[in-house]
């Protein structure tokens, strides 16, 4: 170890972060959850980035990979071992500006992000929180505010920079290195550190934005209502349906029709949304017109001792009718999870099924649900809302990985089918043989 140290020592130019620092405290700690690593690495370049993956290997250390730390299973930290945080490879730069391609660190934000492209007319389909990370979005999915028409965060890479398990920096794309390029777009960070993105953004104008509220009471009516209509919608509108909250009434709190309608045309706006006001008695409507940046919200951080137990899945199209039934009578109860369920389809099934690692193309909806508390809460909701998911199973199709607050084996075979985890297994054994990059949705090497 101490040979291993002194190297890292010389050869890296970021800060490290060791027990007993100022910065420990926060740097040992992702969004999510706790950890007390025995270093936090903070590189400032690829070389760093090189050095911390060297000095892991060697010295034996479990390795997390921070980007922006939302992980729910807590990923992006451990105890014991060594975490590279990319928070300093954070630049975004348009480096063609005719084909609106961009460069984007590996550490940045969708935030970040979005505030770099705004002057230029430009924007990438992301998420829907400003301070989650651009790579562990995008190496997972990305169903955003722009999804139904640009398709998912990473149905946007053109390229990608990559620092394998040897420490050595290999650039995936179409043409080089074609199977890695697969393996990202979907895998998660099972192949290596990806220390830059490249992207085709697109252009963008302001947006329709906002909610749509209908009373608990009619929760059933509605959301049956809103996913027949999203079939056939224009491809310009992506929406998002949540009740139950318990932080707003629980079965009582109002049924939130979140809409994002990528245009500024105010009468196409209102021909794709109208049919969602018509769909119950409306008590709130915020939907304006504005900056696309400005459609991403502030992440919360948890309180210390709270958790949070998150699960999803998919749903096609002739499953949508019961699980709908099954979530708004769940919401109805006392003690229900929180429930988002949002529309995919449009620009995502468009993509065929084996272009990407991504698995679950031809879904409608993908629909979360979130416990919170304290852990003695957390746990005594836990077989509940087991019954839940067990009434969901026949319906349901796959899990996304970046709404799964767990990682058992269980849970990769949902997020992978069998032959794209196999294809998956053969880039793992060809980059990570060792499986260095094991904290993560795992694919073991074969």
């Amino acid at each position: 170890m101490s040979s291993a140290l002194e190297t890292l020592r010389r050869d890296f130019g970021g800060d490290i972060i060791e027990p007993g620092a100022a910065e420990y405290a926060s740097a040992s700690r992702s969004v999510l959850a706790t950890g007390s690593p025995a270093y936090v690495l903070r590189p400032k370049s690829v070389a760093d980035v090189r050095a911390g993956v060297r000095f892991a290997a060697g010295a034996g250390l479990v390795l997390s990979v921070r980007g922006g730390g939302h992980s729910f299973p807590g990923f992006g930290t451990n105890d014991d071992g060594v975490v590279i945080d990319l928070s300093k490879l954070a630049n975004v730069e348009v480096v063609d500006k005719e084909r609106h391609l961009v460069r984007i660190g590996g550490g940045a934000t969708w935030g970040q992000v979005a505030a770099a492209l705004a002057p230029h007319g430009l924007a990438i389909s992301a998420g829907d929180t400003k301070d989650v990370g651009v790579g562990g979005l995008t190496l997972t999915g990305g169903i955003g505010w722009k999804v139904r028409k640009y398709g998912l965060a990473l149905d946007n890479v053109v390229a990608a920079e990559v620092v394998t398990a040897g420490g050595e920096v290999v650039r995936a794309s179409a043409e080089e290195n074609p199977e890695l390029f697969w393996a990202i777009r979907g895998g998660g960070g099972n192949f290596g550190i990806v220390t830059a993105f490249e992207f085709a953004a697109h252009p963008t104008t302001d947006v329709f934005y906002g909610r749509i509220a209908f009373p608990a009471s009619e929760a059933a009516v509605v959301l049956q209502g809103w996913a027949d209509h999203l079939r056939t919608a224009p491809e310009e509108l992506t929406s998002i349906a949540s009740f139950a909250n318990p932080f707003a009434g629980g079965p009582e709190a109002p049924v939130e029709i979140q809409v994002a309608f990528d245009g500024d045309d105010p009468e196409l706006a209102a021909q794709a949304i109208d049919p969602i006001r018509r769909l119950g008695t409306v008590i709130d409507d915020d939907v304006a017109l504005k900056p696309y940046a400005d459609t991403l919200v502030d992440g919360l951080t948890p309180p210390p001792g709270i958790q949070l137990v998150t699960r999803s899945a998919f749903a096609g199209k002739e499953s949508v009718p019961e699980v709908i039934r099954i979530l708004a009578e769940v919401g109805a109860s006392a003690g229900s999870p929180l429930i988002a369920v949002r529309s995919v389809g449009g620009a995502v099934s468009r993509v065929p099924d084996d272009a990407t690692a991504y698995a679950h193309r031809q879904a409608e909806l993908m629909f979360v649900t979130t416990v919170a508390g304290p852990q003695p809460v957390v746990e005594a909701a836990r077989p509940a809302l087991e019954a839940i998911w067990t009434r969901l199973a026949p319906h349901t199709n796959g899990i996304y990985a970046n709404f799964l607050a767990s990682a058992t084996e269980e849970d990769v075979a949902a997020i992978y089918p069998r032959q794209t985890y196999e294809r998956l297994a053969v880039v793992k054994r060809q980059y990570d043989p060792g499986n260095l990059f094991a904290r993560n949705h795992n694919v073991r090497p074969q």
